[in-house]
C-alpha cells in the first residue's frame, strides 16, 4: 500500500484528499472503495489486499475524514462537493493513454456516491457495488445516525475510544479483536491535551441540521444506472430494508442481492465470505 493526495476544490477554496493505492499502478481494472459516512479509506484495507493481485484498488478519505482536508464552508459537505471529488479522483487514476475500467464498491454513503456518478450518462463507472444502501433511505435511520454523528467525543486511552466504538459499530456484525483494534486505530485521533477522539470534522453532521429528517428517495437515479450491479445487505439493516432491497432487483440494474445474517448496518467487508462474494462479482464470475 502507498498512500497519495489530489486538489478537490469547494466553494471556498481547494482541499486535500488522501487516498490508498494499492496493487498493480498499471492495472487495466481499478476499484475504489468509498467509506460510510464517519469512516474513512482505510475500512477496506482487507477487501484491498484481497483484490490487489488482480485490480488496482484506490480507497480515498472523502473530505473531512481520515486523512483528507476538513472543508472550509461546512454547507459543503454533500453529494455534490463528494461526487465532484471523486470524478476529480476518476480522470487522476484513469489518466494517460491506457482504456482502464472503473468499477465501484461503496459502503453506506460511498454507495449513494457510487449510485449517483454511474447513473449519469457515459459514466466510467463499469461495475458497481452497493453495500448496504438502496434507493430509499429510511427517516429512522438518519435519525439514528444524526443522534451520534459531528459530537466532538473524547476519551482518556485508545481502549476506552475502541469500548465506544464497538457500541456504536456493533451492527457491523462479529468481528475479531485485531479488526476491532485496526478500525479503532485507523479512525483515531490523539488530540494535543492527549485525549482520544474520532478522525473526522464534526462539520459533516451539518446536513442532519438543516432541518425536520424525511425519506431519502433515489429511484429516479437507480432506474438510469445500466452497468453490472451487485448489491450486499446486512440482513438486520434498518438502512437497506429488506422490502426495499427487493424491490432494486425488480427495477434499474437489476442487480443481484446477497444478504448476511446476523449484521446490520453495514457488513465491513472483513470476513472471508463477505470479501469472496465481491471479488467474484468484479471478476465476471
Amino acid at each position: 500500500m502507498s498512500n497519495d493526495h489530489f486538489l478537490g476544490l469547494g466553494s471556498k477554496g481547494f482541499h486535500r484528499i488522501h487516498y490508498a493505492d494499492w496493487g498493480d499502478p498499471g492495472a487495466a481494472r481499478i476499484v475504489i472503495c468509498v467509506h460510510g459516512l464517519t469512516r474513512n479509506g482505510r475500512d477496506f484495507d482487507d477487501l484491498a489486499q484481497a483484490l490487489a493481485p488482480d485490480f488496482r484498488v484506490i480507497c480515498p478519505d472523502i473530505a473531512g475524514r481520515g486523512q483528507s482536508d476538513w472543508l472550509y464552508a461546512k454547507e459543503d459537505y454533500g453529494y455534490p462537493q463528494y461526487c465532484a471529488d471523486m470524478a476529480a479522483l476518476i480522470a487522476r487514476v484513469t489518466a494517460g493513454g491506457t482504456p482502464r475500467s472503473i468499477y465501484w464498491v461503496g459502503t453506506s454513503m460511498g454507495g449513494i456516491i457510487g449510485m449517483l456518478l454511474a447513473s449519469r450518462p457515459n459514466s466510467p463507472i463499469s461495475r458497481l457495488v452497493l453495500n448496504d444502501v438502496g434507493t430509499i433511505v429510511p427517516k429512522a435511520a438518519l435519525e439514528r445516525i444524526g443522534a451520534y454523528v459531528g459530537k466532538d467525543l473524547r476519551f482518556r486511552t485508545i481502549e476506552e475510544l475502541e469500548a465506544m466504538t464497538r457500541i456504536v459499530c456493533a451492527p457491523f456484525g462479529p468481528l475479531t479483536d485485531a479488526q476491532w483494534r485496526h478500525l479503532t486505530e485507523t479512525s483515531a485521533k490523539r488530540h494535543e491535551d492527549g485525549t482520544w477522539g474520532l478522525r473526522y470534522d464534526p462539520g459533516i453532521a451539518t446536513p442532519f441540521q438543516k432541518g425536520p429528517l424525511a425519506d431519502v428517495d433515489l429511484w429516479p437515479f437507480w432506474d438510469t444506472i445500466a452497468c453490472p450491479t451487485l448489491l450486499l445487505r446486512g440482513a438486520q439493516s434498518d438502512l437497506l430494508l429488506k422490502e426495499n432491497a427487493v424491490a432494486m432487483t425488480q427495477r434499474g440494474p437489476r442487480p443481484r442481492l446477497a444478504e448476511f445474517e446476523g449484521i446490520g448496518h453495514a457488513p465491513m467487508l472483513m470476513a472471508d465470505d463477505q470479501i469472496r462474494v465481491v471479488r467474484d462479482f468484479l471478476l465476471g464470475n
